[in-house]
């Protein structure tokens, strides 16, 4: 089962810990791929929208590529982000803005329909859940329809301090999740993400069969009642 875990900081902390451990519980470390922010995505989006014209016209695509063609491979994402100020990394808001392309409305990856998904976000104190939301947002638009989410505040500034008792609960939960994510079935898209679709597939009708995010639909037999679901 192969897993692809995004980090949304260089150094490897209580989140990063409480993503590996998930992740050795779900597969075997040869099928797990790692990414750390901003290490293998360095960048800001611009806004120059050139993704939207031809996503290889971004200039951060080579390294883009490489994550998302680890993504499309994969069953299981597992993002994790610390929480800063009660939101996701800047490193890992910079990952969500550089793939907005692949939301639905834009070039959504048929793949992105058939995988599960994991968030993992720890503090010292609160704000857990504000730093999970955008990341967990961004994956419903991408199309992914098993969404999981783990949050803890670990009373510690690092992992080394993190007490002995969080230890064994977190041990405990990462067992209970990775069993709940291997178990489960690949669900079919919420109403919200059929209506949201359904609603781009009526608005890329419309448009020029040669703009280029209707010429992505079509090209994928959206625009001709295929689904990218099962």
């Amino acid at each position: 089962m192969k897993v692809v875990m995004i980090n949304g900081q260089n150094h490897k902390g209580s989140t990063y810990h409480i993503g590996k451990i998930l992740c050795e519980k779900i597969t075997q470390e040869n099928e797990i791929t790692e990414f750390f922010l901003p290490k293998d995505l360095n960048h800001f989006c611009t806004g120059c929208l050139a993704c939207i014209q031809d996503e290889s016209k971004c200039p951060f695509y080579n390294q883009k590529k490489v994550i998302m063609d680890a993504m499309e491979e994969a069953e299981i994402l597992i993002l994790t982000t610390p929480t800063y100020c009660m939101a996701p990394s800047a490193p890992m808001k910079a990952f969500i803005d550089l793939f907005y392309q692949y939301w639905i409305p834009h070039r959504p990856r048929k793949s992105m329909f058939l995988k599960k998904a994991i968030v993992v976000s720890t503090a010292a104190g609160a704000g857990m859940s504000k730093a999970i939301e955008p990341v967990k947002r961004t994956l419903k638009y991408w199309g992914v329809p098993n969404v999981y989410t783990y949050a803890l505040g670990i009373q510690a500034g690092n992992w080394e301090e993190v007490s002995e008792k969080n230890k064994i609960k977190i041990e405990k939960d990462m067992k209970r999740l990775s069993e709940k994510v291997k178990d489960s079935k690949v669900k079919q898209p919420s109403l919200y993400i059929k209506f949201m679709f359904n609603l781009m597939v009526k608005a890329k009708q419309k448009e020029d069969y040669f703009s280029d995010e209707s010429k992505h639909w079509k090209e994928q037999g959206w625009l001709d009642s295929k689904k990218p679901w099962r």
